[in-house]
């Protein structure tokens, strides 16, 4: 089992950054990618940015240039650097942890981005 504990989210101006944190915990050997999902109300779950086998990186094209994924293996724990931020990056956003086909979930940490 792996534990999966964000921290980070809240409340944020057009223009603003917010830096979210995820800490992992538990059997954590042997996973081939960590990263970010989002959800917005009404939305499906959409894949953020993630790293790959730990050095490869990947966003979705509404977000790069503005975001960047980070991890810092001594402290088991992964970052997502989110700047320039947009009302419509208001969402619920989720850190996973992925082990061959099988996907670990934090419990999830707000962003919202007032106009």
């Amino acid at each position: 089992q792996v534990q999966l504990v964000e921290s980070g989210g809240g409340l944020v101006q057009l223009g603003g950054s917010l830096r979210l944190s995820c800490a992992a915990s538990g059997s954590i050997g042997g996973l081939n990618a960590v990263g970010w999902y989002r959800q917005a109300p009404e939305k499906e779950r959409e894949l953020v940015a993630s790293i790959v086998s730990g050095r490869y990186t990947n966003y979705a094209d509404s977000v790069k240039g503005r975001f960047t994924i980070s991890r810092d293996s001594a402290k088991n724990t992964v970052y997502l650097q989110m700047n320039s931020l947009k009302p419509e990056d208001t969402a619920v956003y989720y850190c996973y942890a992925r082990r061959i086909d099988f996907h670990y979930w934090g419990q999830g940490t707000q962003v919202t981005v007032s106009s």
